[in-house]
């Protein structure tokens, strides 16, 4: 079953080459699922800068695969496409120059169907490498394999993101999909959880997969606070937008009050007034927006906004940490179907929605953990350099895959940037 390197390791190593290799067909083939449907004009537009098109997805991830593991350990590996490393490097300076972001829409060529050629030439690569790789090479390329997994997933929540920017733009308001039918579930009031001061361990530590930012470990001073039971919801957003919440600056930071009246902001993205009300667009098409589902789409400095209007605040990624610890890490992902954010159950003032539906902003800056230090080479480009300018979010949404969740998991984005699944939990001071 395994070549003759594989046979002198650890039982715990074989395991682990197992595992691996059963999920490295699966992250690919979901990859490929959410693709499926898709016309090739789908798979090629880019809508914005933001934004990548579906083709770029498939083949950047495949990209990394080739260029981190089989191009510098496969014995004897063969590259697809010589100008691939050009085409589909995404930010990694040490690899080489690149094809510029905002032109990925318009590399009509390779055809999708070249793309997924490109995919099954690498999967096939790579499986004979995971099953007959030496010893050495193995410990090498598993951590490799790992993240390159774990980026795959990311980049499967990008993909749904992105093509629904894209569908966005068209008049027609064409569905990706349609959503699963979700039971009914009435307004939840929102309660408070209360939380005591103290030196807390927030980050990633043990067994299991983190990106490098999760770490290392640490300990942080938490003041008394208190945390929403849910996301702040459609009806609640608008509210706030009746209440006149996008003309009233002192509600605002300056520079969220200069890109809102720069981009005309008056509601959240995709929300657009119908004669029977508000509606959004979404990756089923334009639906009704639904007053008891959590706001989406709306950018850290609306959320701030928000927070200020409602009397509160955001919390801390420290804080939605230390509550998310007693949590588990169900939830709405992308493996349910809906493609939406739903709404809370139940009532009965326990945390809700911590993990999927919506990722929440925090107030915290994007910044390393003390004691941070990047990996050596190319893949230390991976976090690192972004950390800067943009704002943690946390727990995950309904286009994230289960797999990649976890506590510890940090996502950041710019604080204007609103085509994500982002929205909003509130926090108190005690």
């Amino acid at each position: 079953m395994y070549g003759a390197g594989l046979t002198r390791q650890s039982r715990q190593d074989e395991d682990k080459r197992l595992r691996l290799g059963h999920q490295f067909g699966r992250v690919r083939a979901a990859s490929e699922g959410l693709a499926e449907g898709l016309s090739p004009e789908d798979q090629v537009i880019q809508s914005m800068t933001d934004a990548s098109p579906t083709k770029w997805h498939l083949a950047h991830t495949t990209w990394f695969f080739e260029t981190f593991i089989l191009g510098p350990l496969g014995d004897g590996y063969a590259v697809f496409h010589p100008r691939y490393s050009y085409l589909f490097n995404s930010y990694y300076e040490a690899v080489g120059d690149r094809h510029a972001r905002p032109r990925r829409g318009m590399l009509t060529r390779p055809s999708v169907d070249e793309v997924m050629a490109y995919r099954a030439h690498v999967d096939r690569a790579m499986a004979a490498f995971i099953a007959d790789c030496s010893a050495a090479a193995w410990q090498k390329a598993a951590p490799l394999l790992e993240l390159g997994l774990h980026h795959e997933m990311q980049h499967q929540e990008l993909l749904l993101t992105d093509l629904l920017h894209a569908l966005a733009q068209n008049p027609l308001c064409p569905a990706y999909r349609p959503h699963r039918p979700a039971e009914a579930v009435g307004p939840v009031d929102l309660t408070w959880a209360s939380f005591d001061g103290g030196a807390y361990e927030i980050g990633h530590d043990g067994p299991g997969f983190a990106f490098d930012h999760e770490t290392p470990r640490h300990r942080t001073l938490v003041q008394p606070f208190k945390l929403g039971s849910r996301l702040v919801t459609n009806g609640e957003w608008q509210a706030f937008m009746t209440d006149g919440g996008y003309r009233t600056p002192t509600l605002w930071l300056s520079d969220g009050w200069a890109t809102a009246a720069e981009e005309n902001w008056s509601a959240p993205l995709y929300w657009q007034m119908e004669d029977d009300g508000w509606h959004s667009m979404t990756l089923a098409g334009l639906q009704p927006v639904n007053d008891d589902a959590p706001v989406v789409h709306v950018s850290h400095y609306e959320a701030d906004a928000y927070a200020r209007w409602a009397g509160q605040r955001l919390p801390t990624e420290a804080e939605w940490e230390v509550a998310a610890a007693r949590m588990p890490l169900t939830g709405n992902y992308v493996e349910s179907g809906m493609l939406r954010a739903l709404p809370a159950g139940g009532g009965d003032g326990s945390l809700q929605q911590m993990f999927g539906d919506a990722w929440e902003w925090t107030q915290s800056p994007y910044i390393s953990y003390p004691g941070f230090r990047p990996a050596a080479g190319a893949v230390g480009e991976y976090n690192g350099k972004f950390m800067a300018n943009q704002i943690v979010l946390r727990g995950g949404s309904c286009v994230t895959p289960e797999a990649q969740m976890r506590t510890s998991y940090r996502n950041f984005f710019y604080p204007h940037q609103r085509w994500q699944f982002s929205g909003v939990r509130l926090a108190a001071d005690v």
